[in-house]
């Protein structure tokens, strides 16, 4: 089986949970929606369940990547701040139906086969960031906290803006907020007498 086969069904899988959900969504219109037939669907996934968590781990990874390469050359602490709440904020306005996909569809009940995949990657971003922070931290630029700590306070608002934006509750543009955000974050992760320097 080509992986162009099991690209078309992950991106049928996309469409028909973005507009249905994952509850109704079936895997006849999924094969519908990628012209592939039953054989094709069951010799790449065992089920709708299947496909919708390698979908989950497929846009995990994308959404991963864009963020590490906000790090890519490595920034300064204000910098590296910036650029990551940016990434964020662009890549859930870019990839709509992915981050909608990623933060409001997907559900733990089915993401039970793919928590050790999620974990991995979940490690690998964690991993990146840290390389980037631990020196800055060590030399007092960005404040001494727990990893989690620190993506939560990072990203945390960014995505309170992003749930509604996706949501449809609020139609505003989350970047439009992304100067505030930034701001805020340099509060909440940098000592007093960092925050002005670059």
């Amino acid at each position: 089986m080509t992986t162009s086969v099991r690209d078309d069904l992950l991106a049928a899988g996309l469409f028909v949970f973005d507009r249905v959900g994952f509850e109704a969504a079936t895997v006849a219109a999924i094969r519908a929606r990628a012209r592939a037939s039953n054989g094709s669907f069951f010799h790449v996934f065992g089920s709708k369940k299947e496909l919708a968590g390698a979908l989950f781990l497929e846009v995990l990874r994308h959404y991963h990547a864009a963020v590490l390469a906000a790090l890519d050359p490595m920034p300064s602490a204000g910098q590296g701040i910036d650029r990551l709440i940016r990434a964020h904020l662009d890549w859930v306005v870019s990839s709509r139906r992915e981050a909608r996909y990623l933060f409001e569809i997907s559900r733990s009940e089915w993401g039970e086969d793919v928590r050790d995949a999620q974990r991995a990657q979940n490690a690998r971003l964690a991993e990146g960031i840290e390389r980037w922070r631990a020196p800055l931290v060590a030399g007092g630029e960005l404040l001494p906290m727990t990893p989690v700590m620190f993506v939560s306070q990072l990203i945390g608002p960014a995505q309170i803006f992003c749930r509604a934006f996706l949501s449809g509750r609020d139609r505003t543009d989350p970047r439009s907020e992304a100067d505030t955000l930034v701001v805020c974050a340099n509060r909440a992760l940098r000592p007093p007498d960092r925050i002005h320097k670059l």
